[in-house]
């Protein structure tokens, strides 16, 4: 019988009907990347002459100018929205219902509501002159929504028992909140609250709708300003290097992610209580402790 509580092993014609399957799915992709490649290189858009201009310091410091912009960028909105999280789970954590009510409306209208079409309504409704901060504002009020969810269930999430026994301590809210909730709930939020900024980091790149000169904005400008090879504008290119960018700052975040994440797996383990013997010698499970309980002092031979 298997052991497998979840499903039963497969045999040898399930076996070699996956094995099937797998070939399959690998030759189809395979064929379809390689169409792509084809038909990108039937229309000339791998030819050299096409990766001449980004040999250019010039060209190198306008990427480096649009990659800090983005940064900033998302920066200023990885605070904000990590800050408005905090607050709107407070508030939907409230004990007052018009606050709970008041929040979930917030929360829940803003996570509905398309990123790009709240960018676009704050360039063009409020931040007319600074394109930056429409997309900030729009940012932290997406993410922000996202984040308060991520607090809220964190905080959920660790066992009732903890703030009853709080509670009959005689501590405020406040006080469980900021000392008992609040700090067992990071190690399950905060694998979380870095995805989300992973999230914030590749929406940044809505800002070109707006005209804001960010990474993406810079990379589409170039290629229209670049001349073209053989009537081919060198688009192919500048997916290839910007989205590259892209990919290496969000594997970044996202191994900081799995980091924290094994490191808080890790430390709720721990190290094993000490434990008592008869004699009271104390002993950890090692060698060494058994030593020490061998020889500690017994004091019937006084």
């Amino acid at each position: 019988m298997s052991a497998n509580v979840l499903y039963d092993a497969p045999g040898p014609r399930a076996r070699a009907r996956n094995r099937l399957y797998g070939a399959l799915s690998t030759v189809s992709i395979l064929g379809l990347i390689a169409f792509i490649i084809y038909r990108l290189d039937d229309t000339g858009q791998f030819q050299a002459g096409l990766w001449d201009d980004y040999e250019y310091s010039d060209t190198h410091q306008r990427i480096v100018d649009g990659l800090l912009t983005t940064l900033k960028t998302f920066a200023i909105a990885a605070v904000l929205s990590l800050s408005l999280g905090a607050v709107l789970a407070a508030a939907r954590l409230s004990d007052h219902r018009p606050v709970r009510w008041a929040a979930t409306v917030v929360v829940e209208f803003f996570r509905s509501m398309p990123l790009m079409i709240m960018i676009f309504l704050l360039f063009a409704g409020v931040f007319t002159n600074d394109p930056m901060w429409a997309l900030v504002i729009g940012l932290t009020l997406y993410n922000g929504s996202v984040q308060a969810e991520i607090f809220r269930s964190g905080i959920n999430a660790v066992p009732r028992g903890q703030s009853e026994a709080a509670y009959a301590l005689g501590l405020r809210k406040t006080q469980v909140m900021s000392s008992i909730l609040i700090p067992q709930g990071v190690r399950t939020m905060l694998p979380s609250i870095i995805s989300q900024l992973v999230v914030t980091l590749k929406d940044t790149s809505l800002g070109f709708i707006i005209l804001y000169e960010e990474l993406l904005f810079v990379g589409k400008a170039f290629a229209e300003q670049t001349k073209p090879v053989n009537g081919v504008y060198a688009f192919i290119p500048m997916v290839i290097i910007f989205g590259s960018i892209y990919i290496l700052l969000c594997l970044a975040l996202s191994s900081v992610a799995t980091w924290v994440e094994r490191r808080t797996q890790r430390s709720r383990k721990g190290s094993p209580p000490a434990m008592s013997t008869a004699g009271g010698a104390v002993t950890t499970g090692s060698a060494g402790g058994a030593d020490g309980a061998s020889g500690a002092h017994d004091p019937r031979t006084d």
